[in-house]
Parts: C-alpha cells; sequence; structure tokens
C-alpha cells in the first residue's frame, strides 16, 4: 500500500518536473534563440551550426532551470494533492510527514545528480564546444563570405574589397583595404595579392598582403603619408554577433574543468593574482553548491507545498519563483563578498544553501507538528521589544 502511494506521489511530481523543465528552459533559452538569430539572416551561418550551439548552450541554462523546476513541481505537485485533499486521506491512513516526503526527496536525489553531472562534466565541455564552434564559424565566413568585386564589411571596422578570386578560394588579386580602427589615422592599403591565415584561439584571421602600398592622410587633410611593404599583415576580426565571443584570449573559468581549477589552486608555483585564485575557488565551490541546492529545495518546498489554497499552480509557480531569485540574490551577494576578500569563497558559494537550509528544517519540523508555517516573525520582534522597553 505505502509503495503504491510513493509511486503515485513520484509520479505527480516527476510529470510536472519534467514539464517545467522544458518550459523554463524554453523560455531563457528564447533570448539566445533571437541573437543567433542574427547569424542566420545578416551573417549567413547554416541552421545547423545554430542548432549545435544552442545544444552546447543548454548546461549552462540546466544548472539554473534544473533546481527551478524541480521547486516547482514539488509546491504544484504537492499543492495538488492537498488542495484535493488527498494528502488528508494519506495521513488518516497512517502516513506521517517524515514518511510522504521519501519520493519527493527521490526526485531531488535525482535531481541533484542529473545537476552535478552537468556542473562538473557538461558545464566546462559545453562552453568549450561553443568557444571552439563560434571560432570556426569565423573562419569559414571570413573565407567564404569575401566575394569578388564585391565590398565587404563583416570586419570589426575594415572594409575590402577584392578584385580577383580564383574558385578554389586560394588567394585574392588586387586587394584594396580600408582601415578605420584606428579613428585618429585611418589607411588605405592596396595589395596585388592576399592570402588568408587562421588565427589559432581568436575569432580573428589574418590577411597576409604582398606587394602593396599603406596610405593614411591624418583627419585635416594635411599631411599624406605612403608605405611600401612586401608583406604586411592585417587582422581581420569578424562580428559574429555573439556575445560570448567576444574575449577568446585567454580561457574562462567556465571553460575548466573541475579538476583544472583545483590543481591550479593547489599549485605552489603558481604566477596566478589573487584575485583570478579567489574567483576559482568561488566557481569551484558553486559548481558543487548549486547541485545541492536540489536536495535543499526539495526541503523547502515539500511544507511549503502543503496549503489547502484552491490556487495551488499559480501559488506553486509564484512560490517557486519567489525562492529561486531569493537564493539566486543571496548568492550573488556572497560571490560579490567572495571576490572582494569580505568573506572567505567557500563561505561566500555556501551561505545561501546554509540559510535555506535552516529555513527548510524549521518549515519542515513544524508543518509534521501540525503548525502553522506563519512565524509571525514581526509580532515576535515587537513584542520582544516592548517587553524590553517595560523592564
Amino acid at each position: 500500500m505505502t509503495k503504491i502511494l510513493y509511486r503515485y506521489i513520484l509520479k505527480e511530481i516527476t510529470a510536472t518536473f519534467i514539464l517545467a523543465l522544458f518550459v523554463t528552459t524554453f523560455v531563457l533559452m528564447m533570448g539566445k534563440i533571437l541573437q543567433l538569430m542574427e547569424l542566420v539572416i545578416n551573417k549567413g551561418v547554416g541552421l545547423w551550426d545554430i542548432s549545435k550551439l544552442i545544444l552546447f548552450m543548454l548546461p549552462t541554462l540546466l544548472l539554473f532551470t534544473i533546481p527551478l523546476a524541480l521547486l516547482i513541481a514539488i509546491l504544484m505537485g504537492m499543492g495538488r494533492l492537498s488542495r484535493d485533499n488527498e494528502l488528508t486521506v494519506m495521513k488518516s491512513a497512517g502516513l506521517s510527514l517524515y514518511q510522504l516526503c521519501m519520493p519527493v526527496f527521490s526526485l531531488g536525489a535525482a535531481a541533484f545528480v542529473l545537476s552535478t553531472v552537468t556542473s562538473l562534466f557538461l558545464l566546462p565541455e559545453g562552453t568549450q564546444a561553443t568557444r571552439n564552434l563560434i571560432l570556426e564559424i569565423a573562419r569559414q565566413k571570413a573565407s567564404a563570405g569575401i566575394k569578388e568585386k564585391v565590398f565587404n564589411d563583416d570586419f570589426n571596422g575594415i572594409v575590402l574589397y577584392a578584385d580577383h578570386i580564383p574558385i578554389d578560394g586560394a588567394f585574392m588579386e588586387g586587394v584594396l583595404l580600408f582601415d578605420d580602427r584606428i579613428r585618429s589615422e585611418p589607411s588605405t592599403i592596396i595589395s596585388r595579392k592576399g592570402y588568408l591565415v587562421a588565427a589559432p584561439d581568436s575569432p580573428a584571421v589574418t590577411l597576409r598582403l604582398e606587394n602593396g602600398s599603406i596610405h593614411t592622410v591624418n583627419p585635416n587633410l594635411k599631411n599624406y603619408k605612403k608605405i611600401d611593404f612586401s608583406t604586411y599583415d592585417v587582422s581581420l576580426e569578424l562580428q559574429t554577433g555573439v556575445e560570448d565571443a567576444k574575449k577568446f584570449t585567454t580561457k574562462k573559468l567556465q571553460e575548466m574543468t573541475f579538476l583544472e581549477m583545483a590543481r591550479l589552486i593547489r599549485d605552489p608555483a603558481r604566477s596566478i593574482p589573487a584575485l583570478k585564485i579567489r574567483e576559482m575557488k568561488i566557481e569551484l565551490n558553486k559548481r558543487l553548491a548549486i547541485p545541492v541546492s536540489c536536495l535543499i529545495f526539495a526541503l523547502v518546498g515539500m511544507p511549503l507545498g502543503i496549503t489547502p489554497s484552491r490556487s495551488a499552480r499559480l501559488r506553486g509557480f509564484t512560490t517557486a519563483l519567489a525562492v529561486v531569485v531569493s537564493y539566486y540574490l543571496l548568492t550573488l551577494s556572497g560571490t560579490a563578498l567572495g571576490e572582494t576578500g569580505r568573506l572567505p569563497p567557500a563561505v561566500g558559494a555556501w551561505v545561501p544553501n546554509a540559510v535555506f537550509a535552516a529555513a527548510g528544517v524549521i518549515l519542515f519540523i513544524r508543518k509534521a507538528g501540525e503548525k502553522s508555517l506563519d512565524l509571525d516573525l514581526w509580532g515576535r520582534a515587537k513584542a520582544f521589544f516592548q517587553s524590553r522597553r517595560a523592564s
């Protein structure tokens, strides 16, 4: 009998969890999709590459949406059971809240495992794959996007024109290039031949020009300068339209695995600034703290979900948003204090979990004892200060 009820509760909240995970992830992904559509419309990037970019970006969103979907599922699922008096019947059959919480914590444990895999493995792999794909798109667009007898302005601060390009695209002849990146001294470059050379770990390619000249005129048109060259390299940075592709010079923390960061922190011969070390420690602890929040949200969501409200679905969704927003605001505050050195990095990353775990234990014990969750903190504080004044 007990196992049947456990499976019934688990089925109720699991179906809601899957639906909530899909909806919340899709809503957050819409902002990225609109940004990526610029690559399709304006840059000619294929839909297959866009699909891979969306797939690689998913782990970053799942770290946020898995705990949120879990909390929504528990609040809405338990709220529905409470509203239809099904939980009352279960309690009448002799089941306590400590027994009814088993399927809830089973789903919380599954969400914890999924979030841990995402945080420790999928996040660095996805971020690295996104970076590499954007680089590849930039290089392909640089070579395929240049057409002969067409002025190309897909590069930052540069307009490129080629008089002739062979079918294999191996080189360009009759190259004219206007470089406006230095506004105080724009230059025009004329060259007989040019080659595109890929720059490793950079969203830029190098245009190697041969047998040409650089013509520069200052803004007031008083001075003219000409420089002849046999070989000259120009860096062409493609306008990718993707915000995450702006900085490629160093490996980001999100691209580093857990073990890579741990080795750098423990390396006694490291030559890394103290601020960077603190950021690594915070990132390291957040990779562990965020999955643990799934277990804490299961603890918090169980008592909050058992309410007699008739608007359980809407109330569950708004309560979940309020709890998750409060959690992440506390996380941002702890991260900021940890980065500035006002708190140890581990404390700054784990404070939100400690606060919500304490709140969850209090709420769960009170609900298990059939007590009201309205702690009336304001009334108690007011009575305390009044008693202090009277004494």
